[in-house]
């Protein structure tokens, strides 16, 4: 039975790993890193193996990966410096006689031409965890779904849906399915150096956000695409920070050119069921 550590433990995404994994293995087999005294508590009152410590912490790192062969790592935020992060749980996997490594990355379709350049230190990971030697599995994670009611805003029924994705789509996955197929490999698989597209079964323009909103809540949700400039104007109108819009205009602009339209059944096939689709999940974010 593999021994695991799965880092970033108390987020969403951990969290429902972690569920996934304790419905088949023994607690006792599941190690586990947070940031957070109470939730060390929490994880060690189920018979989890748990550590206080961070990316940055590499004492820390060592510590939790006493006596473990498998490593999930939780691809880190992008406030601090991402890929030293990143590297120090490389590197002290392989220092610590890890075998295999797993890693959150992103499906998208070519790194040359994004816009938002944040994405790159995805990639960037992924050829540092092929060079460590480590086995490896990478699961290339289509857009969570779950950020939808943050890109469309809180008055979306009123005021309808504004962004310069033109017609581009994405194959979106709810994030708590996207961990549920990502436990079943960690559980399952041999790490032979697999790179998994984890998306949805359908790829979806706003257009058809729009339209499934409409449908669900009945009142009338348009779409309009516009052009950067007077989008970027409206969200600093809006109080929106510079740095954020950067951000939201570099996805914009990636969906549109199709970044995020891939469509694979790998995540069908691990999670053992067709994912949700728009409707289905944008009913469970809206409470529809």
């Amino acid at each position: 039975m593999k021994q695991i550590l799965v880092t970033g433990a108390t987020g969403e995404l951990g969290t429902t790993v972690i569920g996934t994994l304790l419905k088949t293995m023994k607690a006792e087999d599941i190690s586990v890193l947070t940031r957070k005294e109470e939730s060390k508590t929490e994880f060690e009152q189920k018979g989890l193996k748990a550590f206080i410590g961070q990316y940055s912490d590499v004492e820390s790192l060592e510590k939790a990966m006493e006596n473990v062969d498998t490593v999930l790592l939780i691809s880190s935020g992008d406030q601090g410096d991402r890929m030293q992060e990143h590297k120090n749980v490389i590197d002290t996997a392989k220092k610590k006689g890890v075998q295999n490594i797993a890693y959150t990355s992103r499906s998208l379709k070519d790194k040359n031409t994004l816009v938002n350049k944040l994405m790159m230190e995805h990639f960037l990971t992924e050829d540092y965890i092929k060079e460590s030697g480590l086995k490896y599995i990478i699961f290339r994670n289509a857009l969570y779904m779950d950020v939808l009611p943050l890109f469309v805003g809180k008055h979306v029924f009123e005021k309808g849906i504004l962004q310069p994705a033109g017609n581009g789509k994405v194959a979106y996955v709810l994030k708590a399915e996207q961990a549920e197929a990502m436990a079943n490999v960690l559980m399952n698989e041999n790490f032979e150096n697999q790179t998994l597209n984890f998306t949805g079964s359908d790829a979806y323009s706003f257009y058809d956000i729009a339209t499934a909103l409409t449908e669900l809540s009945g009142k009338q949700v348009n779409y309009k695409s516009i052009d950067v400039e007077p989008f970027k104007k409206i969200m600093l109108e809006n109080g929106v920070p510079e740095p954020m819009v950067k951000k939201i205009v570099g996805f914009n602009l990636d969906i549109k050119n199709g970044q995020e339209s891939t469509v694979t059944n790998e995540l069908q096939h691990y999670l053992g069921r067709k994912p949700k689709s728009i409707k289905e999940g944008l009913k469970i974010l809206f409470n529809l």
